[in-house]
């Protein structure tokens, strides 16, 4: 079987959540299957400029080809379009162009895809939001496998997206959360699809005592790990440490993990590593009470599962109805709304050390269970078997309309079409909370 992974970014120091979620992906998939990696000469993932050189390479054994993108994002376009789009009524042709803007735009990328012919059995196409899961979906949709890795934020509910929602061949989500976010936008539940995420593998001997010492860590802390930005809750994260720390006389550090696209505040118990190796990461996370995830969006958090299948017990945002859905199906954690919910869960985790490790030991069944590499691979194979064994595709994609009706700005505002779903965790297993 021959399989393409279609992702905007690739490489081994890419390490963005869907682009880590695509290599992991392709690299499992690889004995045994046939896979071809297809990607942009991008490494930022902000302004798409071409950084890597077009051609054919290999990455950890898989054969990956890069394409130019044509033209680098332009901030100030992309936010008055994402305006209009997001928040005023507007046309087709509005969100054409702002799906242009969002990019990476690979004219060479889309023509590979379209001219495969019979190469590729199936096509797995990373993230929806981009300009090349779109086209490259509506390029091939008897062979599209989308993985969506979508969030609850404005661009999934941008109209555009949903006839691809609906004609792709198959859809593999990352959550029981985002299955009912696409679903209710798209209408598309006769779509194959499957929860299935991504595997977790971690260091089989983690040595936080290793970390202690390389770091010069001799107090008990909390950790974050990933990329240090505003949008992943982590100017929230620092005022509720904050207040946390005024009112605990013996509170712990604050150790961050990740590269700081804002300024980290000043205090004596937040320490900032930077990027550090998988083993240091590991090692890091073995040897902390708590991981902290603040992100109030997420499609999926490795990190969190990271921590589960070391068996640390996490503390999550409430309002990541994803985040809030992992901890009560696993009850591998707590979780909080605001700075007094943190103030005490944070509190409880780090009075009560027989919870915590029950909590941990809880998340480490749940992604032995759910997100173990063998299951994840099962899932996929199983999509492949399934489909192919459904014969011939349904009806291709749904055309977009001509070009009167689309420059009609008849259509709503994407954040408002998805502020009509329905919010909160999907509990498909019951929970226990004792």
């Amino acid at each position: 079987m021959n399989v393409a992974v279609v992702v905007q970014r690739y490489g081994l120091d890419i390490n963005g959540g869907a682009e880590l979620h695509a290599r992991q992906i392709a690299e499992h998939l690889h004995p045994g299957t046939r896979v071809r990696v297809l990607t942009t000469c991008a490494r930022d993932y902000v302004t798409w400029r071409n950084e890597l050189p077009p051609g054919e390479t290999s990455v950890n054994g898989v054969p990956v080809e890069r394409y130019p993108v044509s033209h680098e994002r332009t901030p100030e376009r992309f936010a008055a379009l994402s305006e209009r789009t997001f928040h005023r009524r507007h046309s087709i042709a509005d969100e054409l162009r702002w799906l242009d803007s969002e990019g990476p735009v690979s004219p060479a990328l889309l023509r590979r895809l379209a001219t495969s012919g019979t190469e590729f059995d199936f096509v797995l196409l990373f993230s929806l939001r981009y300009h090349h899961a779109y086209h490259g979906s509506r390029a091939l949709p008897d062979r599209a496998i989308l993985v969506p890795t979508a969030e609850r934020e404005p661009s999934i509910g941008v109209t555009l997206l949903q006839p691809v929602l609906r004609g792709v061949r198959a859809i593999m989500y990352n959550s029981p959360e985002e299955r009912r976010l696409l679903q209710s936008i798209a209408r598309n539940e006769t779509v194959p699809g499957t929860v299935v995420g991504v595997g977790v593998q971690v260091a089989d001997h983690p040595d936080p005592a290793r970390f202690r010492q390389k770091y010069s860590v001799d107090t008990p802390y909390v950790l974050y790990v990933g990329r240090i930005d505003e949008n992943k809750g982590c100017g929230a994260l620092f005022d509720d440490f904050r207040a946390y720390a005024r009112s605990n006389a013996g509170a712990p550090q604050l150790l961050l993990i990740g590269r700081a696209v804002m300024d980290i505040p000043r205090h004596p118990l937040i320490r900032h590593l930077g990027f550090v190796s998988d083993e240091d990461k590991f090692d890091a996370l073995a040897g902390a009470d708590v991981l902290l995830m603040p992100s109030p969006f997420e499609s999926l958090s490795i990190v969190v599962l990271e921590a589960w299948a070391l068996g640390r017990p996490v503390l999550v945002n409430a309002r990541c109805e994803v985040l809030l859905g992992q901890c009560l199906r696993s009850n591998g954690g707590l979780f909080y709304d605001d700075t007094a919910e943190f103030c005490a869960a944070l509190d409880a985790l780090l009075g009560d050390p027989g919870m915590a490790a029950a909590l941990g030991r809880a998340g480490r069944t749940y992604c032995d269970a759910e997100y173990s590499w063998p299951v994840v691979e099962q899932k996929y194979r199983d999509m492949f078997s399934r489909l192919q064994g459904e014969g011939p595709a349904p009806a291709g994609m749904e055309p977009l309309p001509g070009w009167w009706a689309q420059r009609r700005r008849t259509l709503p505002p994407a954040a408002a079409v998805v502020d009509a779903v329905a919010t909160g965790p999907v509990l498909d297993r019951e929970v226990h909370f004792s």
